[in-house]
């Protein structure tokens, strides 16, 4: 994001910005374009104009309109970059991306057969055997378990990248929040693959076994076995970026945690249809302990959310 173009967003190519002010009448600003269309602009602290269309009827800008029209004092002035050399260190930047994550994809290539195993434990004690079901099948699944654990490996790599590219573009008070809502993201992700892998995963093979004892063998084909697994814990960790979620629109302002807490109902209903469409297996048993753990989440996150608003109000009042 250039910040020449963030700053002066409501300019545009081929207009100028022309001053006019009438007698016993605030000042106003007009744009006048090519072809002599004008557009009457309100006038703000230090001579700044801004579209008067980006007020409400209350006189209040939206977090949308702040967003794209940030006040001056809030764009940092430290830095300014043509948007081709912008291009050029966003191809430094994905390039370095991508090489990290090669790097790891083939460094767990190479000891795939040790990740295999490690991922084979939530059933390894249940009497399961795993059966290579046509040639290079298990060749196939050990690229497939790599690419996936090389990607977790790159990602703290990728987020630096990311964050290196966008970080001069932000305003100040975004500068503050980016910090703490990568840090919480990258949290809340491995800790739903944990969740997954500890007692998700574990619970519902136990529960297929257990239904099967008795009455068939259970002979599980490897491929089918790591694509029900590898979507299991990657839904899971995806699920559990929901307060992340509710923090940005909280901070925002677009959604307040009363508006939150007022949606419980929506919530479990919405909660379980997620579970239902993130989860591989179609069993009730795995649906519900996904379920409950993202109704947990989003409240806890209204919770948080609730807890910056009464913070802002504090230090508004002080």
């Amino acid at each position: 994001m250039a910040l020449s173009r963030r700053a002066k967003l409501w300019q545009r190519p081929g207009r100028e910005l022309k001053r006019s002010t009438t007698s016993g009448q605030a000042a106003t600003n007009v744009l006048v374009g090519d072809t002599g269309e004008s557009s009457v602009l309100e006038t703000v602290d230090a001579g700044e104009a801004r579209p008067a269309a980006e007020y409400d009827t209350d006189g209040q800008r939206t977090a949308v309109q702040k967003f794209l029209y940030p006040d001056r004092e809030e764009l940092p002035d430290d830095f300014s970059m043509p948007i081709w050399d912008h291009l050029d260190e966003l191809r430094e930047r994905v390039l370095v991306g991508a090489l990290a994550a090669g790097v790891a994809v083939l460094t767990c290539f190479a000891v795939s057969k040790d990740l295999v195993v490690f991922l084979e434990a939530p059933v390894a004690s249940q009497g399961v055997r795993f059966l290579q079901l046509s040639p290079g099948e298990f060749f196939f699944t050990t690229l497939k378990v790599a690419g996936y654990a090389g990607l977790l490996l790159a990602t703290p790599t990728v987020l630096y990248e990311v964050v290196a590219y966008v970080l001069p573009g932000l305003t100040h008070s975004e500068r503050r929040l980016l910090a703490p809502i990568i840090f919480g993201s990258s949290i809340l992700f491995y800790l739903g693959l944990l969740f997954s892998y500890e007692v998700l995963t574990p619970a519902a093979l136990n529960f297929f076994v257990s239904y099967a004892d008795g009455a068939v063998e259970s002979l599980w084909s490897i491929d089918q076995y790591f694509e029900f697994v590898l979507v299991l814990m990657l839904s899971t960790g995806l699920s559990f970026q929901v307060p992340v979620i509710q923090v940005l629109l909280g901070q925002t302002g677009i959604v307040s945690s009363a508006a939150m807490f007022s949606q419980w109902r929506w919530v479990v209903v919405g909660a379980t249809i997620a579970a239902a469409v993130l989860t591989p297996s179609t069993d009730p048993f795995t649906q519900t302990l996904l379920a409950v753990p993202l109704i947990a989440l989003y409240m806890g996150g209204a919770a948080f959310v609730r807890l910056i608003e009464q913070r802002k109000l504090a230090d508004a009042a002080s």
